[in-house]
């Protein structure tokens, strides 16, 4: 008795799907959708009428510079003031304006003394929006 068997594979059907033209296609389709996204505009165009009353945006006012040279002049917005009338300027200026901000430009020779002691009468003048300018180290 001979028993063949035979191994011919060419009837089998397929099982397994091939889904590399399909992460093409979706790779394709990606890459056009970032492309157009930035183009696309939410928003209609529009004349606006113009009139009279229309509100003036109001610009960020530039901080008040209180500067320190070398030599320990104190200077506010370019303008030399005495130590001993700092302070009244400063309340005065605080007064005037009280979201009034501060720019303190000290020139590296003046002692740290000094600078604190500016810094204080910052403090008592009422001024608490204080912003210390320096140079960016190139090492």
């Amino acid at each position: 008795m001979a028993i063949s068997s035979s191994n011919n594979d060419s009837d089998e059907v397929l099982s397994e799907i091939n889904i590399t033209p399909m992460v093409d296609v979706m790779l394709v389709l990606l890459v056009v959708f970032i492309i157009t996204a930035p183009l696309m505009t939410n928003s209609i165009t529009v004349n606006l009428p113009k009139t009279e009353s229309t509100p003036q945006v109001q610009q960020p006012e530039k901080p008040l510079t209180l500067s320190i040279d070398a030599n320990g002049l104190i200077f506010l917005d370019k303008e030399e003031f005495p130590i001993q009338f700092v302070e009244e300027e400063l309340a005065a200026r605080k007064a005037a304006n009280p979201d009034i901000r501060l720019s303190l430009n000290a020139d590296e020779a003046v002692s740290y003394g000094v600078v604190a002691k500016i810094m204080v009468i910052i403090e008592r003048a009422g001024i608490d929006k204080l912003a210390v300018i320096t140079q960016q180290d190139s090492l």
